[in-house]
Formats: C-alpha cells, structure tokens, sequence
C-alpha cells in the first residue's frame, strides 16, 4: 500500500460546495497542506492518500469557501444603532461624520475592527474588504484576529481624523501599501470615498498610486439619487461617464453600490472590466435603491456582496445579505427565476474574490489555493429535511449555523466558538468605546 501523504487538516465526508462548479457532492472531504487546499474529493479518495494531524467530522454539514464579505466599515460595529431610519446624506453628513470626528483615533478602530472579526468569523465570512480610517489599526486587528482583508485608508477632499489634510494622507496610503504588501492575511489598496467628497485631481491621482502599486482601487459610485444629482450637476456627466473621462477606468477598479447608474453606463463597466459589490440591506434601509444587478451578470460584470457597516445595516451577516439580495431582485426584475441560489451563491464566495483581485487566492475550493472554508451545520429543524443545500444556504440558514471557520489553513471557530481568542475582553472593549460614544450626544440615549 502506497505511504499516504502528510495533511494538517482533513474535513471528512461533508457535502462539499466547491464553486469550482454548480454541483453538491456529498460524501466528500477536503485536505489542507499548511495554508492551502492539497485535495477535495471523495472520502475514500482522500483517506487513502493523506493521513491528518487533525480531522473535522462534517457529517450532516455542507463545507464550502468561506464568505467574501466584498465591501464594509468594520469598525463602525461601534457606532450600530446610532443613526437609524434616515437619508444616506441626513445620515452621513449630519450624524456619521460628526460622531467620526468626535471618537475616532487608533485604539477606537483596533477595538471595533476587533469586534467586526468576531462577529464576521463566526458568522462565516473569512474575508472582508474594509474602507475606513486609522487603517493601520484595522489591519493589526485583523491580522491579530486571522482573518483575511482588503483593507485601504478612505480618502476625500476634506481633512481625515487620520491623516490630516490629503496630501499627508498620500503620503500615509504609501506607508501603509509598503508596510502590508507581502503580508500573508492583508492587502492594501487606496480607497477614494465617492464622487461627491473627492475631486477629479484626487481621482486620477488615486488612479495612477493604484497603478504604481498594482493594489485595488476602490471607491463608493452612484449610491444614491443625491450621489448621481451632484455629479451631473457639477460635471454634466453621469457617474461612470465621468470616471471614464478621467481615466480612472483604465485598470482594475471596483465600484460600491453602483445602484443608480443607465445602459449607456453598463456598457462602460463592461468593457472596462469594472467589479461591483452590491450592498442590498444598506441601500434598502437608506432608501438609496437597489442595484441592477440582473443586468450586470448579464453583460458579465462581476459582482460580489457586501454588507457595509454596521451603522447602515446593522449587521455583519452574509447570509441574511444573500437571502435580502435574491429576494429584492425577483421583486426589482419582476421575475422569481432571477438571482437564483446557485448565483448568490457564487456571488458571495467566488464573485466577491474575484471583484476584491483573489480570485486565483480564495472563492472556490480547489487544490493550491488558500484553504479558507467554513462548515456550515445542516442538523438542525430549520435545515430538515434538504432537497438543495444552495437553497438552504440562501433562503434558510442562519449565520449561527456556521460551525467551523478556516482561515489560511488554521481553525478560527471550533464548534461555534472562537480559538484561542478573549471574545469577553473584545466584548468589554466595545462597551467601553459605546459609552464614550454615548457621552458624546447632545441628548444621551438611555440603554435598553
């Protein structure tokens, strides 16, 4: 009998969604060398030809990639609740950015962003793209944490509580893209807010650092009708027009939100190659509108979801995003066969890897790629019977049925629980932060 080769890891005989294509395979179990997948195949297959140092049993689980969490503010999990049921620009200009600029230093975002990993891990998700200030703190938190992220310094016209005025913040984006890029977990990228708060010279600068380095460039487009009212009234073009004018579109570029946007735009992001992250329960309870996001799978626009922050969500949770996304679509399309399961999905894994640049790193379950997988438990009243583990995924689970959480090949959450982590230290951490928060208010708000 041949010698079996060594594993770390072996998942053994779940039903396993590998997103390398549209099938479930039950019965099949995945081996991880270090940090990266070595083989995902049938049990036999793979108990023959590995021995492990430490076997997950994934019996009555699906076992899949882990959650691509394609666009958030992580650390404003410390400001959830406290600005509900208004207008993107009542809510942003009148109550985000003032609580931003009275709280906000390193420690505030260490802690937030801490508070976000945990929430995000055992919810599922293993990789987050973050947009916020005091990035570098974000980073440490994540990194500390063992979760993966595309995280990028925000950057508008303005003076940050970070940086100060933009020109010190180009110089910190340079520091922080030479000090995270050959990290294992973390990518830089630069990260303009939106058209309305940064102006062409930002962009286009944006562009050509995005360039020099080869990282992500990313920024809020068309979120709102007041987003889109600014930019024809200030350029005379619509938002993608604009953007394709100025060059911005000439490398890889993702756009947040891009809700309200027209054909002639579609086609420019087409043929740009330009990704979207849809942000459905965030532009649903802001009132911003609802992506076309049919309409972009359509004309082969990549598309990953996102949740936002917690400020506008007011959650971290990727599967109630996806059941939120399907469902708004079917309505928004006038047709139930739109973004059926399968695609969601894909969207939330595979599609968010591949708008975040990761597609060759994570997204899919296959050999040579990072092992980050989650083992999602279908022994439950709710997951019982199961025709369709897609469609259990989309419309009926629940972000506490994750059970297991891989990232880079290590074990993140074991049986629903954080490793090797002081979740009740995070917790007092955040408290301590919310009543700063809360002692900020002109009028204090009592705790329930």
């Amino acid at each position: 009998m041949a010698e079996r080769a060594r594993a770390d890891l072996i998942i053994r005989d779940g039903t396993v969604l590998t997103l390398t294509d549209e099938m479930a395979h039950p019965g099949w179990s995945v081996a991880v060398q270090g940090t990266a997948i070595a083989a995902v195949g049938p049990k036999a297959e793979i108990e023959a030809g590995y021995e492990a140092a430490e076997t997950i049993d994934a019996a009555g689980c699906v076992v899949m990639p882990g959650l691509v969490n394609a666009h958030t503010h992580a650390a404003m999990s410390l400001f959830r609740g406290i600005a509900d049921d208004l207008p993107l620009m009542t809510w942003l200009n009148d109550h985000i950015f003032p609580a931003e600029a009275r709280n906000l230093n390193d420690a505030f975002v260490y802690a937030g962003t801490r508070l976000a990993c945990a929430e995000m891990l055992l919810g599922g998700t293993t990789t987050f793209c973050d947009m916020y200030l005091f990035e570098d703190a974000a980073a440490r938190a994540a990194s500390e944490m063992g979760m993966r992220g595309v995280l990028g310094e925000v950057l508008y016209d303005f003076p940050s509580p970070s940086y100060g005025p933009l020109e010190e913040g180009w110089a910190w984006t340079r520091r922080f893209i030479e000090t995270w890029r050959d990290d294992d977990l973390i990518t830089p990228s630069i990260q303009p807010h939106a058209l309305d708060t940064c102006s062409p010279e930002l962009l286009v600068r944006a562009r050509a650092l995005a360039d020099e380095y080869g990282v992500p460039l990313i920024a809020h487009v068309a979120e709102s009708q007041a987003n889109l009212d600014h930019t024809l009234a200030t350029y005379g073009k619509r938002s993608f027009e604009h953007l394709e004018d100025l060059g911005v579109l000439e490398g890889p570029f993702t756009a947040v939100h891009a809700v309200w946007v027209n054909g002639t735009e579609i086609e420019i992001m087409a043929r740009r190659g330009v990704g979207v992250v849809t942000n459905p329960e965030s532009n649903a309870k802001l009132a911003s509108g609802f992506s076309p996001i049919w309409r972009y799978l359509e004309q082969g626009i990549e598309v990953g979801i996102g949740t936002d922050g917690c400020a506008s969500n007011n959650n971290l949770d990727l599967f109630g995003e996806m059941d939120t996304l399907a469902k708004i679509h079917k309505v928004y399309d006038d047709d139930p066969t739109h973004l059926d399961a399968r695609t969601v999905v894909r969207l939330a894994t595979a599609g968010g890897a591949r708008v975040l640049g990761l597609e060759d790193v994570v997204g899919r379950l296959a050999p040579g790629l990072r092992a980050d997988l989650i083992v999602v438990d279908f022994r439950a009243p709710h997951l019982t019977p199961c025709y369709d583990p897609y469609s259990h995924l989309v419309y009926a689970a629940l972000a506490s049925d994750v059970r297991e959480t891989v990232v880079n090949g290590v074990v993140r959450v074991r049986n629903r629980q954080l490793v090797d982590t002081d979740l009740d230290g995070i917790l007092a951490e955040a408290r301590a932060c919310g009543a700063a928060v809360r002692a900020g208010f002109d009028q204090p708000r009592q705790p329930a």
